[in-house]
């Protein structure tokens, strides 16, 4: 205890000497005169838009088809997962809110399943025999051919870029199976429409 003492005392004085530092400082320098002037706008990120004011909408260019699916029926389930969304085909000479780009374009995917079936240590089955074993994961890697749409939403006013999102569906199947996935892809696609 004793010991203490001392390392204690020259602590507390320490502690009570005064601080070095002062909170002082000096004024900013007045900004240069042609700086006061000028404002650049390419330095602030644009204001969101307003989703809701986008109701009609137009082909930007009709869908081309493919030897998955062809243009029309690309055009029809792009028009039913727009109307699903609230968004309605411009009629007569009402000028378009958007203009709607799809295409649908067949890749290939690679997918790997991997079973691993564990390992063991420890008392055998016969006995007082201490043992282990381990396994190899077996991996399986196989290729999928997916049809991949995309869908475009441009504004109809500046023409620049609203929206864009892609789903995938499977590209196997007889031709109604093919524009039933389809139909999925695309509400896949346009259910993250508006954006949040």
């Amino acid at each position: 205890m004793r010991t203490l003492v001392l390392p204690l005392t020259l602590l507390l004085a320490a502690c009570q000497s005064p601080n070095p530092y002062q909170a002082d400082g000096k004024p900013l320098p007045p900004a240069p005169p042609g700086a006061a002037g000028h404002f650049d706008r390419s330095a602030y990120p644009a204001a969101p838009r307003d989703f809701s004011r986008y109701r009609a909408w137009a082909w930007r260019e009709q869908p081309a088809g493919s030897a998955w699916a062809d243009g029309a029926l690309v055009a029809e389930a792009v028009a039913g997962g727009l109307d699903q969304r609230g968004l309605r085909p411009a009629q007569g000479d009402k000028a378009a809110d958007l203009r709607v780009s799809a295409t649908v374009s067949l890749e290939r995917r690679q997918y790997q399943v991997r079973d691993d079936y564990g390992s063991y240590y420890g008392n055998g089955p016969y006995g007082d025999h201490y043992g282990m074993y381990g396994s190899v994961p077996l991996v399986r890697t196989y290729e999928v051919e997916v049809a991949v749409v995309r869908i475009e939403l441009y504004d109809g006013r500046d023409g620049q870029p609203v929206w864009n999102g892609s789903g995938e569906a499977r590209s196997e199947g007889s031709q109604s199976e093919r524009a039933d996935a389809l139909r999925r892809a695309v509400a896949d696609t346009l259910s993250a429409y508006p954006p949040e």
